[in-house]
């Protein structure tokens, strides 16, 4: 659009005349900016941009100390999909592993004798950066991983325990902390047999967990039936929890991404996915297309709609209706369900980026204090805004989307 030149011979009205051609013309730009602003990406860029501008790096992000650990290491990943947009979300992921990776591939605030399942999570983020780079500290790091998931503590049916800190125990969080990374690792080192592994630890855990009468799975087994939180009988704990189930959901299409299409236990992890999903369109929330912190306990007194596990869910069931392993409907569920999440769980902060409301910040069974993992302890549990456990899904959830 050009500008008309107008003439005026009062110097006063010529400067008015400029300023105002200059804000017509602001307003203008900034209208075709945001009408073109909801592009494939836009709510996926402005949650990592909301992350970004509120911390330069994510070592400090709502924190004030450096650690070590899975949580953002996964919110490192999600933004880290938006690096072929613009490198400096790449560059935001590396330099949270790379603070913690030393140049001889030793990794600060790691023990490996620890044998906590959650340590592996970052281990994704190594791989990619190994793969990218080619850096000698990334593969040294990875094998470290590695080695200890060939010594982890298993169950006597060869499940891995949670941590060595709560034996016995396999929960659905540590599916996703080490599963995707022990194929990501078979396929980009040649070593096969991890597939079989992880695999493996996928159908074990539902094996143990799943409820006959929902088709939902429990947070957790405790398989010497010793813990107070689970059931004497079946070693399962009470309560179907939104995030649990998040976590497994997204261990399953990650996974079943990376395994070869001939693997012998591929059919099996897609009629999981199939069934398990199934089962959680009976306890989604019709009017909102999201899930309850404890699933199906819908709007008992306490419960609430929970951002992180419905994100999750969002998240595959959008990359497994795209990847074929779920029906094509699940693609419009997914859809309509993260409308729903932007609607009924985001606000605009006074930094004008989205705050993400209604994550709960962690919950976990036995340990000390100890938790009992009632209804009244998942309900009670502290909400975090724009905790990384909930805006990392979002974000993967937006891509998968193109939204």
């Amino acid at each position: 659009m050009a500008m008309k030149v107008l003439y005026a011979s009062n110097p006063l009205e010529r400067i008015f005349i400029l300023i105002a051609a200059l804000v017509l013309f602001g307003f203008q730009g900034t209208y075709s900016q945001r009408s073109n602003e909801k592009k494939e990406f836009y709510w996926a860029q402005l949650f990592a941009d909301g992350v970004m501008h509120r911390s330069d790096s994510l070592i400090y992000y709502l924190r004030d100390k450096p650690k070590y650990e899975y949580d953002y290491a996964f919110l490192g990943s999600a933004i880290d999909k938006l690096g072929s947009i613009d490198k400096k979300y790449s560059a935001y992921m590396q330099a949270y592993i790379d603070y913690f990776i030393s140049e001889d591939g030793k990794i600060s605030g790691y023990k490996l004798t620890d044998y906590n399942i959650d340590r592996i999570r970052p281990g994704l983020n190594m791989l990619e950066l190994y793969k990218r780079t080619g850096n000698e500290k990334y593969r040294i790091a990875i094998k470290t991983l590695v080695s200890q998931m060939k010594e982890h503590p298993r169950t006597h049916s060869n499940g891995y325990w949670h941590k060595k800190a709560y034996p016995w125990q396999m929960w659905l969080d540590g599916l996703y902390m080490a599963s995707p990374f022990l194929v990501t690792y078979a396929n980009l080192f040649n070593q096969p047999e991890w597939f079989d592994e992880a695999a493996f630890q996928l159908e074990e855990v539902y094996k143990h967990t799943r409820d006959s009468k929902t088709g939902l799975v429990y947070h957790a087994w405790d398989e010497s039936r010793q813990q107070r939180w689970c059931n004497p009988e079946t070693g399962q704990s009470r309560h179907f929890w939104s995030r649990g189930t998040g976590w497994y959901m997204m261990a399953l299409v990650d996974v079943l991404g990376v395994l070869p299409s001939d693997h012998s236990k591929r059919n099996q992890l897609i009629g999981i996915l199939n069934d398990l999903s199934l089962s959680l369109l009976k306890v989604r929330d019709i009017k909102t297309g999201l899930w309850y912190q404890v699933m199906d306990q819908g709007n008992r007194d306490g419960n609430y709609l929970e951002a992180s596990g419905s994100a999750m869910i969002i998240y595959a069931f959008a990359r497994g209706a795209k990847a074929g392993y779920l029906p094509h409907k699940y693609l419009k569920l997914a859809g309509e369900s993260f409308e729903g999440l932007i609607k009924n769980l985001t606000e605009t902060g006074d930094d004008g980026f989205p705050v993400l409301k209604n994550t709960c910040g962690a919950c976990g069974l036995g340990g000390e204090p100890y938790r009992e993992g009632d209804y009244n302890y998942y309900i009670s549990e502290k909400k975090v805004d724009n905790d990384q456990k909930g805006v990392a899904p979002v974000i993967l959830a937006a891509i998968e989307l193109k939204k």
